[in-house]
């Protein structure tokens, strides 16, 4: 986790230095960095995920690159709905709730049309419905 930890932290860096820009494998794609309270802990973290916006709410995949379970920072959300966004040089506290059914599968699909291997993303998780969370501005 420690090589995760330090990856997420050089693209928060990286984040931050430049108005919300970043390289590497999330060039041209828009991120946002969710700073979020853990369910379990009470840890506060950030973490960095690509986004959409739709309707001035940020939208956000628990994809885990496809990974069979859900992603800690989904659980997290799920269990504390607030949350606070950084979307360019914005920040603004949001409260997180899950989209379902034709909504969920049209804010996936705008994610997927903009970053294709969220449509792989779909095979690797097998029978886990990846979800999709709306941030609202409070």
């Amino acid at each position: 986790m420690t090589d995760l930890n330090a990856w997420n932290q050089s693209i928060i860096t990286e984040f931050r230095a430049n108005e919300g820009v970043v390289g590497g494998p999330f060039e041209g794609a828009t991120v946002t960095l969710i700073t979020h309270t853990g369910a379990k802990t009470g840890t506060v973290r950030t973490n960095p995920l690509c986004c959409t916006v739709d309707n001035g709410d940020v939208i956000i995949i628990a994809s885990k690159a496809g990974a069979p379970t859900h992603p800690h920072w989904y659980l997290n959300l799920t269990a504390n709905p607030a949350c606070t966004v950084e979307l360019g040089t914005e920040k603004f506290e949001a409260t997180a709730v899950e989209v379902q059914g034709a909504e969920r599968d049209r804010l996936f699909a705008a994610q997927a049309a903009v970053l294709p291997q969220f449509n792989e993303y779909v095979v690797g998780a097998g029978d886990r419905v990846i979800p999709v969370l709306r941030l609202t501005r409070k």
